[in-house]
Formats: structure tokens, sequence, C-alpha cells
């Protein structure tokens, strides 16, 4: 079955969400206000209606409720610019309490019926004090949300370590799975401050050329295999992926440089050379 859908965000770079457009008039830029499983919120409309299979719906669509008012917006408004004296109260809630969290952002609901604070601990927090403490001062209904630490340096910010902005504030909309075998995949240091993020994470952009170097491996030899080149038999003692350039050691005692199409040599798979025990490193991944 196929349903029309509109594809709705709650911020710039959050995750899109698919809605039923409710017969509604709805076009790309709309502002729009919709029910989610946090309550009645503002979302914006990031598309043109698509269509789009049954089998893509990971829960039963929700319909958009209305498109915004000018009542919504001035709400909307109102709540963001309340966001900072509520951020400010929190952090004085919880050096009360004495706990040891970092309070990344806020955001109420449209409606304004529940405040919902974000935050990042390295362990368990029992926050039940804090709750009471804030529901008390606001007066509505509190819900504070743990998030991992690179949901964390999203809502920070940052330069990365090749200079520019860090990818999650500025176009990463989900963050994809990064592994220690990505990172092996592609000749990384496995020093973990060179292959880390602000985040203390393994890099995200580990992640955007893997599939091409799995490709890579599949098409040149191994380190230190023995392959056929117009030279005789020889050993690979390196290897450019990007230059299809392999560095070999000939058996008449010469080094010389191949490219991949001059040699002969085993294909093998990918994963033999990459299950070096790296479990001290385990922690980078999330």
């Amino acid at each position: 079955m196929v349903y029309q859908v509109a594809q709705i965000q709650f911020n710039k770079l959050s995750k899109k969400y698919y809605f039923d457009y409710n017969q509604l008039p709805i076009k790309n830029g709309d502002q729009v206000v919709v029910e989610t499983v946090r309550g009645v919120e503002m979302g914006f409309v990031v598309s043109d209606l698509i269509q789009i299979d049954e089998s893509e719906l990971v829960s039963p669509l929700k319909p958009v409720l209305r498109i915004a008012t000018q009542e919504d917006k001035h709400m909307y408004e109102e709540n963001i610019k309340n966001e900072v004296r509520v951020m400010e109260r929190t952090s004085e809630l919880v050096r009360r309490n004495q706990l040891d969290m970092k309070l990344l952002n806020c955001e109420f609901t449209l409606d304004r019926s529940k405040l919902i604070i974000y935050f990042n601990a390295d362990g368990r927090i029992d926050f039940r004090e804090l709750v009471k403490d804030l529901a008390t001062e606001f007066h509505l209904r509190i819900e504070l949300r743990q998030v991992g630490a690179r949901d964390g340096a999203k809502v920070l910010g940052g330069i990365g370590p090749c200079g520019y902005l860090t990818c999650c504030t500025t176009f990463l909309g989900e963050f994809q799975p990064v592994s220690i075998k990505m990172a092996k995949n592609q000749s990384l240091s496995l020093n973990p401050s060179n292959i880390s993020g602000l985040c203390g994470k393994l890099l995200c952009c580990i992640n955007y050329e893997d599939d091409l170097y799995k490709q890579y491996r599949k098409e040149m030899p191994k380190l230190d295999s023995y392959v056929q080149t117009p030279e005789g038999k020889g050993r690979v003692l390196q290897v450019n992926f990007l230059t299809q350039i392999c560095k070999i050691s000939t058996e008449t005692g010469g080094v010389g440089y191949f490219h991949v199409s001059d040699i002969q040599f085993k294909q093998r798979a990918i994963e033999e050379e990459l299950e070096t025990n790296t479990t001290d490193l385990k922690d980078l991944e999330e």
C-alpha cells in the first residue's frame, strides 16, 4: 500500500518524520502543528508531499493537526525565548542537588504542557529530587532525558580536527554507526586521539568512505603477501589505495612501484586483515 505523506523536522538537523497530511494544503516550508509521543509540537515541512510504501513505515502515521496559526507561531517563539531562563535556573538546581550531569538544552511542547530537559552524564543519575524542584519551579510536567556523547556534541557544536565545524552541527541529520574495523579498513592510526571527535567517540567521517575502501581492499593485494610482477615475484611492502600503486620488493633485490593492473595476486576476503584484537578501543564506538 502507498501513502502520501508530509516530511517534517522539529529543528534544522533533526531526523525527518513522516506524518499523514490529513488532506491539508501542505507545501514545502510550511510550519505545522503535530502530536508526537512528547506532546503537541511545532514542526517544519521540509519537502512537498511524497509517496512512500507501507514497508517504509516503522509506526502508524499520525496526522498533522493543522497548519500553524499566528498564535501557534507566537507561542513557539515565546517558548524559545524562555529556554534561556529555564537553563539558567535548572543549572542552579543541579548544583544545589550536587548532581554530576552536564545540561545540554531544553524545550517546551507547543502547548507548554511539558518541559523536556536534555543532559549528558557518565553514568546513571538519580534526579528524582531535581525533578521535584523543577516541577515546583515551573509548574508543569518535567521530563529529564539523558543522551549520548554524540548527541551532546551535536547540541554544543565546535570545530573538528579538520578545521571545519563539526558534521553533526552542519549537515548530519542522523548518526550512523562507526566501528574500529572501519578505521582499520582505511589504514588509519588507532591512536584514540587521532580518530576521536570532540564527543570522545570515533569520528563520524570515518564512515563516509568505508564502502570505497572495502572495494579497494578487494582489488588490491595484502601487505607482506607475495605477488607476480612484470619483473618477477615480489613481496608487497606498501599499498596506496587511492593511487592503486603498490610498493614491491622484487626477487632480484630491487624495489619497484607497480599499478595494481600490472600485478597478479590471490583475491581475498577483506575480513581476514581486520580481525586484530582491538577490545581496548571498543569504548570509542557508539
